[in-house]
């Protein structure tokens, strides 16, 4: 009796031992639990790298055409165009300034470039991402 009690005792003992081996992760199954998550983020930053250039591209087009609006405006109130963006935020005896002054940089912190190309036409530049003006980059009404 006592050798079946203690075959019983050596199986149940061994059986505690498996259970215990089972109740953690091994560690490869951990690093590929580590791999996976990290090809997982090199994705997502990979697809929203650029969104923010983009983001600043579209804010700034908005801007120009808000500008433009502005200056539309300020012609049909005086019949002329504005020398100079300047004169946007100006306020007259009649009403606010059509614009703020930080409306008068674009989203990278550089400002409009403002010019009259005639009587009736101007033309508002943003140097674009790369702060340069005059090259392919920049925006325009």
């Amino acid at each position: 009796m006592r050798t079946r009690e203690q075959s019983m005792d050596k199986r149940r003992q061994e059986q505690e031992r498996r259970a215990r081996g089972r109740a953690g992760f091994t560690l490869i199954e951990i690093m590929l639990v580590v791999i996976i998550l990290g090809i997982l983020a090199a994705v997502v930053v990979v697809n929203f790298r650029g969104q923010g250039t983009t983001a600043r591209i579209n804010a700034t087009r908005t801007s120009i055409q808000n500008i433009c609006t502005a200056i539309n405006l300020y012609e049909t109130e005086t019949g002329k165009l504005p020398a100079s963006l300047r004169e946007l935020t100006a306020a007259t005896q009649h009403r606010p300034g059509l614009l703020r002054d930080d409306n008068l940089r674009d989203s990278w912190g550089v400002e409009f470039h403002y010019k009259l190309k005639g009587e009736f036409d101007f033309e508002v530049r943003s140097a674009g991402p790369d702060g340069q003006m005059s090259n392919e980059d920049d925006l325009t009404n």
